[in-house]
């Protein structure tokens, strides 16, 4: 069944055009499944059967692993099989019956506008990593990229005088405005360290490490929560966290849904539309303090 695995997973990258993360998740909950099988003696992929896979998904529920888990494992499960009837190594859908649990849609997590500024003040601009770090949050904040597109940002996509992006999301190219603050990190950044970051003549990427290599979703990781911390910021914070305050923001003055889906790169609209479950809340919140009657 590995072998099957690897093809599926040559398949989605040659094919289908899946991202890295995507390739891991789906090779990380398929392995899962094959080790459970294994221990039920099923090694022939025909053997697979609505009964075994069942038996699987009351095993991930029994271990307690969260309804959006066990949804995300089965639609795993199912891409692969789809795959595997394509290919003629399965002759019939042990998967047309499942059924995803049911997932509550929480509302994203953000920050508030106080612990913004406050996380985009902590670098400190008499050294080079501060100035670098400074130029990154600042950017993540005003354009609400993700922090793949951060990292793979090239310095020809940076228009300084006009504030613009070119960013290469996961689908199609889009051009994204910031504002004067993010400009000013970003002047300073190109004028006064990043120079001092390349080691190699030809490197075009905006952002290195120390060592000067291109900075890596982990070094960024561990940067905003080094700044979150000595902010005084509490509860978690990651890239994605920075991104969600950026539409939430956005929403709360006055932005429409139409124009944060094309500033995040969303292809559906429903995927933006889960920030405004903040905004009502917040909204009845305002209502509940302010109406004489309430």
């Amino acid at each position: 069944m590995e072998n099957a695995l690897q093809d599926f997973l040559m398949y989605m990258e040659d094919v289908k055009n899946a991202s890295q993360n995507t390739l891991q998740s789906y090779k990380n909950d398929i392995m899962k499944l094959i080790h459970h099988l294994d221990k039920q003696n099923i090694t022939d992929i025909e053997k697979i059967s609505e009964t075994s896979l069942n038996s699987y998904v009351l095993n991930m529920e029994r271990n307690g692993m969260s309804p959006a888990t066990v949804s995300r494992n089965i639609a795993s499960i199912k891409a692969f099989t789809i795959y595997l009837i394509k290919k003629g190594r399965l002759h019939q859908d042990p998967t047309e019956r499942m059924k995803s649990p049911k997932v509550e849609k929480k509302p994203p997590h953000t920050l508030s506008l106080e612990e913004v500024n406050s996380l985009l003040e902590q670098p400190k601009l008499d050294n080079i990593k501060g100035i670098r770090d400074k130029a990154m949050l600042e950017l993540l904040y005003a354009t609400g990229i993700r922090v793949s597109e951060l990292i793979s940002l090239k310095v020809d996509d940076v228009n300084l005088k006009n504030r613009y992006i070119v960013c290469c999301g996961t689908k199609n190219e889009r051009m994204v405005p910031f504002g004067a603050m993010a400009k000013q990190a970003l002047d300073n950044y190109f004028q006064n360290a990043r120079e001092k970051f390349i080691k190699h003549k030809e490197e075009d990427i905006c952002f290195m490490n120390v060592s000067g290599d291109p900075m890596s979703r982990q070094g960024f990781w561990k940067i905003i929560k080094v700044y979150g911390k000595s902010a005084g910021i509490i509860h978690e914070i990651t890239p994605q966290i920075l991104r969600n305050s950026f539409a939430l923001h956005m929403i709360e003055n006055g932005a429409d849904v139409a124009s944060i889906q094309e500033l995040l790169g969303h292809a559906d609209a429903a995927t933006t539309q889960i920030y405004l479950g903040n905004r009502t809340r917040k909204i009845r919140d305002v209502y509940m303090e302010a109406h004489p009657r309430a």
